[in-house]
């Protein structure tokens, strides 16, 4: 907190709404990315840090699926760690939303 009535952003996602809103679907599908650093009242260890990077996306559009998610996933994640790491996608349970799938 800067001040009681200011806060620094906590996360990227305020981004996915204004360009949902702003979009023209008759154009195509809606492809972006929302990085930033974010900033939490967390206390600095090996495992939390009141500031880091953030980085999310989104798409939205007539036939697109989770595969296309992996695809993408992936890609980013060899262009920036390299092809020679072995990256792997899990499956975690969202108690209000479901299990989202293994790859």
């Amino acid at each position: 907190y800067i001040t009681p009535e200011i806060l620094l952003r906590t996360q990227t996602s305020p981004v996915q709404s204004r360009a949902l809103e702003k979009h023209d679907f008759s154009k195509g599908p809606l492809k972006m990315i929302a990085p930033g650093k974010v900033y939490r009242r967390d206390t600095d260890d090996a495992t939390h840090s009141h500031q880091f990077h953030q980085v999310e996306g989104l798409v939205v559009g007539k036939n697109i699926t989770m595969a296309d998610l992996k695809g993408t996933l992936l890609s980013i994640m060899q262009e920036l760690f390299g092809k020679k790491h072995q990256i792997r996608i899990a499956t975690i349970l969202l108690p209000l939303y479901g299990t989202i799938s293994r790859s």
